[in-house]
């Protein structure tokens, strides 16, 4: 895979940095370029992300963060399975739970809902930081959904992290996914006001709680590019009509001059 010449393998965090200490100076080179290629592309091309995680995976798979790397890599792309193992793999070479929630989500992926919400009780959740069970607590509910266990899913997001007025980078998300699952259960009002604290708290555009409040309010939003295009081709159709029309009376004027 080929790597641009801006990317020079420093740009990855330093504790990975450090994790490839282990390899000759040539190679840990050579795989923290692909890592860095993995970070840039998996939000708006996870398939070459894939790819270039594939790449640093065969370099160095005895290196935990390759294998967490080449985890997310195959999450973003839709390889479930795949990326439970790397994930697994990973857990094991650190002992860390953080990949827990994440791991439980590829459950959900590969049709196991059930599997991912029995995670949710075991104690690895309470080995994660605040943000991790939140997330935790985000995979459980989206479980519930998978299940059409729907008011039992409004009733795991219910936690101090949703009522808490403080902002978190996790709050938008959690709001949203409130908003939504009460939605679902006929609870208009309440999923209007809290896809309205969802977007209060959305400072990164994370979510289309705005879109999502539009279609609740009934308003509907015209793309002024595509009003530009229909009033060229109502243009061009009304140009088209107006040169058949002369073309047809030009005709009419030649045959009166046979």
């Amino acid at each position: 895979m080929p790597i641009p010449e801006d990317v020079t393998g420093e740009e990855i965090d330093k504790a990975v940095r450090q994790e490839l200490l282990s390899l000759p100076k040539t190679l840990a080179e050579d795989v923290a370029k692909n890592l860095v290629m993995v970070a840039r592309l998996l939000d708006e091309d996870p398939e070459t992300a894939y790819e270039y995680s594939r790449v640093a995976l065969r370099l160095a798979s005895r290196v935990a963060a390759v294998r967490e790397a080449a985890g997310f890599a195959a999450y973003g792309a839709g390889k479930y399975g795949e990326a439970l193992k790397e994930f697994r793999a990973a857990r094991r070479m650190t002992g860390s739970a953080e990949l827990w929630p994440v791991m439980a989500d590829c459950e959900r992926g590969l049709g196991r809902p059930e599997k991912a919400l029995a995670m949710a009780g075991e104690p690895e959740v309470q080995k994660l930081d605040r943000a991790g069970q939140v997330e935790m607590r985000l995979v459980a509910a989206g479980a519930r959904r998978d299940m059409g266990q729907t008011d039992a899913a409004v009733v795991t997001l219910q936690s101090p992290e949703l009522a808490s007025s403080a902002v978190h980078p996790w709050t938008a998300r959690l709001r949203y996914a409130y908003a939504d699952a009460l939605l679902e259960v006929g609870r208009e009002g309440e999923a209007r006001d809290w896809f309205a604290r969802a977007l209060e708290a959305d400072q990164a555009g994370t979510t289309d709680a705005s879109d999502r409040l539009a279609e609740l309010d009934g308003v509907q939003f015209t793309d002024a590019l595509d009003e530009e295009a229909d009033a060229e081709a109502e243009a061009e159709a009304g140009a088209d009509a107006g040169e058949a029309a002369g073309d047809a009376e030009s005709g009419k004027g030649s045959e009166k001059a046979e």
